[in-house]
């Protein structure tokens, strides 16, 4: 309906033209043109002809209800209706003006009471307009040249009063869609829910004219967790009937992408969704004392395939009414909502996913701390014994009197004693480099220094297996990004590694380079290779081959777990590749010192 100030103004003196163009052309003192209004009325905005039935018809409202009755009983003629005083049932009190006219007996003399009236009917037939005409020039009723008049300027009334209803209409839909834009404008940055709610409920009720809004939200897990929100603060006491039947209805509606309007005295069946007698009077009771209302517009809330909720907007009053195009705005509002909604909902369960993965990984450290204070524990506990052991051995080989069947013995337990002393210090080394609490103090560290003082440590090895090393070195420094300590060990195991399992007179090639990755340690041997299965299990503590060559050389199935620990303490990577019988590659890749 016309609400709009502005645009109403630009019409009024067209229509006023046009009620000025029956009285001077078409034969009628008075003439006046009246609209539709959103309280059920007609109110007059044209009068033309006499000052005196300008003044008082002029702003008055009659009820379309009293105007449709009398068109019901009028005489047709053509698009006109004419109310002959005898029908009228409006007492003429309520006329707002009669003409002072003399009543006569002859029939054919137009009567004060008499009325002729032009409907304005839309495309769907709703009244919309009024023209209206009294007082011929000749006070005879009109005959049909003057009838025939009268509908030109009738069908001009109507095309006039049209347009002004679909420009308002335009308008009113320009200013709903800018409020629905604004709407997601601020809303589509938000990641909580409540927030978002905070922020659309004033906006939605101003933006629509509610006097009340209130919004269900659904978990998609639970319906009975469902929340609902009033527009003020605070959740408004839902019945949980009606959040089940609020539910069952927005989905319904999601699917087919309409929405409702609850009336006190209509309850609209939506979809297959019908309420027994009783329900539907508290349905009624509930919006009359909870919500205030006299009608609901019942929006569905959704994304995509997903219905998220629901959209109650209430009015109260003469001015209840929903227009179509408000309709069409809240469920355009109901989607961008629901986009908005659904963006917020992903944020959070990833929110709760990364809280539970910190807690995970929490409880993964702190496993971690266990392991390392538990091997380290042992480990020194160990070593004290073991060293008295070794000392022992040593005094008792260098007694004077020892002979070969005593010194026999003391060597096999120095042997073992030795073997277990590298066991613990491998596991000091492991529990050091796997405790998340130990802080890494980096620096640059060049790697072919390292593994020059590597080789320097194991030529006595190399040189006793008869393998040949080749060495792939840049002739500048390659500065990795580390510490220098962990780096060296490092190398050390990946070398040795390599030593302990390439058979006599094999090679072992080691290589650096810089890649746009970091600095990269390559080493590569001619030993007797990992086999696949092995290959999924390298790196894990105490593993040992299941290859009987390697596992008959000795070893704790520590050396590669610390390799692995220090990479990852450094932030790196580490490859291996192998084939059982063609040799083995490790490459590392560490951060590039800055």
């Amino acid at each position: 309906m016309m609400n709009q100030p502005d645009i109403e103004a630009v019409f009024v003196d067209a229509l006023q033209n046009i009620a000025e163009g029956v009285t001077d052309l078409v034969g009628f003192e008075v003439a006046a043109i009246s609209i539709a209004r959103d309280d059920h009325t007609l109110e007059m905005i044209a009068v033309a002809g006499s000052a005196e039935a300008r003044d008082q018809l002029l702003g008055r409202r009659t009820p379309i209800s009293d105007i449709e009755q009398e068109l019901r009983d009028a005489e047709a003629w053509g698009d006109l209706r004419f109310v002959p005083h005898e029908r009228m049932t409006i007492e003429a009190d309520k006329l707002g003006w009669v003409p002072d006219l003399e009543p006569s007996d002859d029939p054919e003399r137009w009567h004060p009471l008499d009325l002729l009236l032009a409907p304005i009917y839309d495309e769907h037939g709703k009244l919309r307009g009024l023209l209206s005409v009294d007082v011929p020039h000749d006070r005879r009723r009109p005959g049909l040249v003057m009838r025939e008049q009268l509908q030109r300027y009738a069908h001009q009334t109507r095309r006039s009063v049209l347009t002004a209803l679909e420009r308002a209409q335009l308008a009113e839909q320009v200013q709903l869609a800018d409020t629905a834009r604004r709407i997601v404008r601020e809303v589509s940055s938000e990641l909580s829910i409540d927030r978002i709610i905070e922020i659309c409920q004033p906006a939605v009720a101003t933006g629509l004219g509610a006097v009340g809004m209130w919004l269900q939200t659904f978990d998609q897990d639970d319906s009975s967790a469902d929340a609902v929100y009033g527009a003020t603060e605070g959740e408004i006491l839902v019945p949980e009937e009606f959040k089940v039947l609020g539910r069952g209805a927005a989905e319904l509606l999601w699917a087919t992408q309409e929405v409702a309007v609850v009336t006190e005295e209509q309850i609209p069946v939506i979809g297959g969704l019908v309420m027994d007698v009783d329900q539907a009077q508290r349905l009624r009771d509930f919006m009359d004392t909870t919500l205030e209302a006299s009608t609901m517009l019942f929006v569905p809330i959704g994304a995509g395939q997903k219905c998220l909720g629901n959209l109650a907007l209430t009015r109260r009053g003469p001015k209840a009414e929903w227009t179509v195009v408000e309709q069409n705005a809240a469920l355009e509002i109901g989607r961008d909502l629901g986009r908005a909604m659904l963006n917020a909902r992903t944020f959070e369960r990833e929110h709760v996913l990364l809280a539970e993965v910190r807690v995970l990984l929490e409880e993964v450290q702190e496993l971690a701390r266990y392991k390392s204070r538990l091997i380290a524990t042992i480990a020194h506990e160990l070593k004290n014994p073991l060293t008295a052991i070794l000392g022992h051995v040593e005094m008792a080989q260098a007694e004077p009197t020892a002979t070969a069947a005593s010194t026999r013995p003391m060597s096999a337990i120095q042997r073992a004693a030795v073997r277990m002393r590298s066991t613990i210090d491998d596991l000091l080394v492991l529990a050091e480099v796997a405790d998340p609490d130990t802080v890494l103090n980096p620096a640059a560290v060049d790697l072919v220094k390292v593994i020059v003082d590597v080789l320097d440590l194991l030529r006595v090895n190399i040189d006793e297996q008869g393998l040949d090393v080749v060495l792939d070195l840049p002739t500048k420094a390659v500065y990795a990004w580390g510490e220098a300590g962990g780096l060296f060990r490092l190398c050390v195991n990946l070398v040795s590694n390599a030593v302990k399992y390439t058979p006599r007179g094999g090679v072992i090639t080691i290589s650096l380079s810089h890649t746009a990755q970091g600095a990269q340690l390559t080493v590569t041997d001619t030993g007797m290779g990992i086999s696949a299965e092995d290959q999924e299990r390298l790196f894990e503590e105490f593993f040992r081959s299941t290859n009987r060559e390697a596992v008959a050389i000795p070893g704790t199935g520590l050396g590669l777990a610390i390799v692995h620990r220090i990479v990852e303490r450094h932030r790196g990577h580490i490859r291996a590749e192998s084939n059982l019988g063609s040799g083995s590659t490790f490459a590392v890749t560490l951060p590039s010192a800055p």
